[in-house]
């Protein structure tokens, strides 16, 4: 089964003759990138778009990972900080971040040649609220991986069969993320829970999100790591730490890590309506 729709993959890519990528360097966009460089060699071409959202760390990795496939590589900058309809954080949020890379996209592929821009969406995120989606849509933008039905799982799984040393990298999605809706974002904040995050994965927590609520960080880690966190990690060091960076209280998430937790206050606000 998964052959067939790795097989469906490079179908798709085929048709095309010529595709760009979103490329954010994570496990999504890099298989795709992957795949399309496995069938289109160097009509392929990877566009990472660089932010405040984007930690340099997260650059490096895509650069490399790139450079490993051996696919073309160019860096954008996109300027969605400049809009108020983002920085203010609507639940709507990642619409207008989507709309920024792919408003950005979009032309550069006209003007290089590249009929179609491709990005890493798999179909398990098309079972969340993801309004970057529609952004996508609306620009033209397809999402082969979810074409074909393929989810998060099986991406870890490709990824791994197709020899990608960072097959079980750990997701990483936007930094704007870590807040809850209607906080505003600024670029202090985003290098802030970033640090955090960085400084954790040092001391060697890799599946990890700092939550970050006005002056309060909020650790969250799989939930089978919480009693190992606690009772082997100098805990007064990690406080001192995240105080230097600038947040003032330090907290651990009892419940642990889940993939869009901050979303549930969209369910509980549905529920009362």
């Amino acid at each position: 089964m998964l052959t067939e729709k790795l097989e469906q993959l490079k179908a798709i890519f085929m048709e095309m003759e010529q595709a760009l990528i979103a490329y954010s360097g994570g496990i999504d966009s890099t298989l795709v990138a992957k795949v399309a460089y496995d069938v289109l060699g160097s009509r392929a071409l990877a566009i990472t778009a660089v932010s405040p959202s984007l930690l340099p760390e997260e650059l490096e990795d895509a650069k490399i990972q790139a450079a490993t496939i051996g696919i073309s590589h160019e860096i954008v900058e996109t300027h969605e900080m400049e809009n108020p309809n983002y920085t203010s954080n609507p639940v709507n949020r990642c619409y207008f971040c989507k709309s920024e890379l792919h408003d950005t996209l979009k032309p550069l592929a006209t003007k290089l040649g590249y009929p179609y821009v491709v990005d890493g969406v798999n179909a398990d995120d098309l079972q969340d609220y993801r309004p970057g989606i529609q952004a996508a849509k609306e620009r033209g933008a397809l999402s082969p991986l979810a074409s074909v039905k393929i989810t998060k799982a099986e991406v870890r799984q490709l990824s791994q069969q197709l020899g990608l040393p960072w097959w079980d990298k750990p997701a990483q999605p936007c930094l704007s993320s870590r807040f809850p809706y209607g906080e505003e974002i600024t670029i202090a904040k985003l290098q802030r829970v970033g640090r955090a995050e960085i400084y954790l994965r040092k001391l060697g927590w890799q599946n990890l999100r700092v939550r970050s609520e006005s002056d309060t960080a909020r650790i969250e880690l799989p939930p089978v790591q919480i009693k190992d966190f606690v009772l082997n990690t100098d805990l007064d060091t990690i406080v001192s730490a995240f105080q230097e960076l600038g947040f003032l209280y330090v907290t651990l998430d009892l419940e642990g890590y889940r993939s869009g937790k901050l979303n549930r206050v969209l369910a509980a606000s549905s529920s009362t309506k």
